[in-house]
């Protein structure tokens, strides 16, 4: 399967709830997309100023794709994990995230063309980051990452990002199947990607 249409056809389900910035750019490095997730929950008595909890949840996405799923590759996630996402993107530059966080998902989905080594596919599932702030009390980030690959249409993750399988199992299928991209839900639309704000 071509990894451009999978990836398009991976951005158009992401986008249902999700903000996606196509391209998007990290230390210099181009990266295909980049997807945001926020909920908020609150409860409050009568009135909103009466608040009495509220707590944010996160996650951001993003995409990669590589003719092949190398140890560089996964060394680069764990630099987007703690380089990036987590102090750029959970703590804007600050030591913790603001109050009433909850949980930031830092995840990464690699496409890539080629099948997996063995050795790669073992180190995959290793691969982990977690992140905890005052003792949990302002919630935590994790470290989740998922590999495609297009020759056998297999699917491997870490054991916090098992989750992302069955949207990635279900995307070869929408692929085949010539279910609408992004690209085409775009155009549909009469809409765009959001772009990246980059701050000199």
């Amino acid at each position: 399967m071509d990894r451009t249409d999978y990836l398009d056809r991976l951005l158009a389900k992401y986008s249902g709830t999700f903000d996606i910035y196509k391209p998007y750019v990290v230390h210099g490095r181009e990266y295909p997309a980049y997807g945001y997730f926020f909920s908020c929950v609150e409860k409050y008595v009568l009135v909103r100023e009466a608040n009495l909890w509220s707590s944010k949840s996160y996650e951001h996405v993003m995409f990669l794709s590589e003719e092949k799923c190398t140890l560089e590759t996964l060394e680069e996630v764990k630099q987007l994990w703690e380089g990036y996402m987590e102090p750029e993107l959970v703590c804007h530059g600050t030591k913790e995230p603001e109050e009433n966080h909850m949980y930031s998902y830092l995840s990464v989905i690699v496409i890539a063309e080629h099948k997996l080594e063995r050795e790669i596919a073992k180190q995959i599932r290793k691969l982990n980051f977690e992140k905890g702030y005052r003792f949990n009390m302002r919630g935590y980030s994790q470290g989740h990452i998922a590999v495609v690959s297009m020759e056998d249409e297999k699917v491997y993750a870490n054991f916090v990002g098992r989750k992302l399988k069955t949207v990635l199992k279900e995307t070869f299928h929408d692929v085949r199947n010539g279910r609408i991209g992004f690209e085409e839900l775009l155009k549909k639309t009469e809409s765009q990607a959001f772009t990246q704000t980059v701050i000199e």
